[in-house]
């Protein structure tokens, strides 16, 4: 933990935790730029939907960062519009991964997650491994965009009030081409954090707490795109220019990094499942070739099943 705010933390691709003064609001900001690039070029979608979906990998990382044991935290929402489906997760030590589905034959046309995904629902799962129960929250999608439904998950699952500011846009560099970058910043009221407080249990806020809350609320609120996407404004600085009036305890910064957890070993197991007349089947120009939809890395194999060579 510091103290003191300073500009020494790179802006790319990092998670920084933050206490509002002595307050009970805490919160994260998250700064993307490599990590986001690769995620979101490797899938080439629409310009609105690449948007949508990098707003769902901050959202992620936001929440995940918060896990105090080794897992994995997993958003999807899903709803009747043009985009069936967007995932994206986050796995404890940084690794971030996402895709979305556009319904075959539908026109992207809309933007903002009401235009994209319309009616639909949001779910939250926290994976804590093979032999843990999973834990699965569920809501549906309000208002326009998936910072809004967030903020409703939070209060109707989590009865956490909530506030969330997401960004997400190709920047050009000199020299270089457009690239992905993507930033947010949430903040929580969270009495008592370490207590008893069971899971969906109302945070109670006297009238000093309601008042503190409600000026840092209006604090995040003010925060701009470029403050979140301008790689030479820091997460440091950018708290500063929030809280400088009653300071901002930083804590250290969560590295990111794009990462997929997809192995030939786990597309072998599945692909043991099939008969040889079904691998037959599959066979294109000599293999089988089965593709990542999370990082659209080519797998390929042979018509018996086994990995072939690069």
């Amino acid at each position: 933990m510091r103290d003191e705010i300073s500009n020494n933390i790179a802006p790319n691709d990092i998670i920084l935790p933050f206490q509002v003064g002595e307050t009970a609001v805490r919160g994260r900001v998250v700064r993307l730029g490599g990590a986001i690039d690769t995620i979101l070029s490797a899938h080439q979608f629409p310009e609105t939907v690449s948007q949508l979906l990098g707003e769902a990998v901050c959202l992620v990382a936001m929440m995940g960062a918060s896990l105090k044991f080794d897992g994995r935290l997993i958003f999807q929402a899903q709803g009747g519009g043009p985009v069936s489906m967007i995932v994206a997760d986050y796995t404890v030590g940084g690794a971030i991964r996402a895709t979305a589905k556009i319904r075959e034959g539908a026109t992207v046309e809309a933007t903002g997650a009401a235009g994209l995904l319309g009616k639909g629902h949001i779910v939250m799962t926290i994976d804590q491994g093979a032999d843990m129960e999973r834990y699965q929250g569920v809501t549906p999608i309000e208002g326009d965009s998936l910072a809004s439904a967030a903020i409703a998950y939070f209060a109707q699952s989590e009865q956490i009030p909530t506030i969330i500011k997401l960004s997400v846009g190709r920047l050009s560099a000199p020299g270089e081409g457009d690239q992905w970058r993507a930033g947010g910043i949430m903040a929580q009221f969270v009495p008592g954090e370490g207590g008893t407080r069971e899971r969906g249990e109302e945070v109670k806020m006297d009238v000093d707490d309601r008042e503190v809350w409600e000026r840092a609320a209006a604090f995040v609120e003010t925060t701009q795109d470029d403050e979140l996407l301008d790689p030479s404004i820091s997460a440091e600085t950018l708290l500063y220019r929030l809280f400088h009036e009653d300071g901002a305890r930083v804590f250290d910064a969560l590295p990111v990094k794009a990462h997929c957890r997809c192995e030939a070993e786990s597309i072998i197991a599945v692909l043991s499942n099939y008969s040889e007349d079904e691998l037959s089947d599959m066979v294109e120009d000599g293999k089988i070739t089965v593709t990542c939809e999370f990082c659209r890395k080519d797998y390929r194999f042979t018509s018996k099943g086994e990995l072939m060579s690069e």
